[in-house]
């Protein structure tokens, strides 16, 4: 697994779960989508993790789409790497008719690439409604 695999993979915790997004206020499912895509990450279910994206995702401008994503996702599963998301609080905020939650996540893995690849990363998602679900359509990340 390389370093890149690693940055991109910061995305997973950006997504969630479809199913977690259909009650609460605005504000509320997407901290249970992030909340779920979390429990999909270390799960390694890579169908789960990008549930909660739309068809357009961009990751860090271009680096990752939704299809690349869920490859990743399972590629580690098949490598039986456990991966550890430990994030920091969420904070969203409503801008116009979109939903932008900014968290920070520390990624872990089992492989033994640690810390060359995982680290402590500053995430930024996106949010917009599609029918009844909000899905996100973009995230970007630094370390």
């Amino acid at each position: 697994m390389s370093g890149r695999f690693w940055k991109t993979l910061v995305v997973l915790v950006l997504v969630g779960l479809a199913a977690a997004c259909h009650r609460g206020s605005d504000e509320e499912q997407v901290r249970q989508a992030i909340a779920a895509t979390k429990s999909a990450v270390e799960a390694g279910k890579a169908g789960d993790t990008v549930a909660a994206l739309t068809d357009d995702f961009d990751g860090n401008g271009g680096e990752l789409d939704r299809r690349r994503l869920e490859g990743m996702v399972r590629l580690a599963a098949l490598r039986q790497a456990r991966l550890g998301v430990t994030m920091g609080p969420v904070s969203v905020e409503k801008r116009g008719e979109r939903q932008v939650a900014s968290f920070t996540v520390t990624l872990t893995s089992s492989t033994g690439l640690i810390p060359d690849e995982g680290g402590i990363y500053r995430v930024e998602t996106a949010w917009r409604r599609e029918g009844s679900r909000w899905l996100c359509y973009s995230a970007t990340w630094s370390r």
